[in-house]
């Protein structure tokens, strides 16, 4: 059964950094392009970052970023712990939003994350 569990979430004050984890069980992530996306208060979807399948030894893949947090988010995964990462720095009040790692039509429960004084 494919499981994507996303944590990492919580307050932080605007410059400030977070690391979301999504730890994904009943497949290896190795094999997937994997996305990252974030639902804001009031709004829809915003696909945020996405890390393609890992070439033969799991570490490759292209990675993309929305223009809105390109040089302040990191996607990455750790083929041997089997998570998904995202990085945040430069945290502005605009990222505030709920966090979501999916993998094609499945996502996890989603990680809080606020940004604020």
């Amino acid at each position: 059964q494919v499981q994507l569990v996303e944590s990492g979430g919580g307050l932080v004050q605007p410059g400030g950094s977070l690391k979301l984890s999504c730890a994904a069980s009943g497949f290896a992530i190795r094999f997937y392009t994997m996305d990252w996306i974030r639902q804001a208060p009031g709004k829809g979807d915003e696909w945020v970052a996405t890390i393609t399948e890992g070439g033969v030894t799991g570490n490759g893949g292209e990675r993309n970023y929305a223009e809105s947090v390109e040089d302040r988010f990191t996607i990455y995964r750790d083929i041997t712990k089997n998570i998904l990462y995202l990085q945040l720095t430069s945290l502005k009040p605009e990222d505030t939003a709920i966090y979501y790692c999916q993998r094609g039509s499945t996502r996890g429960q989603g990680t809080q994350v606020t940004v604020s004084l």
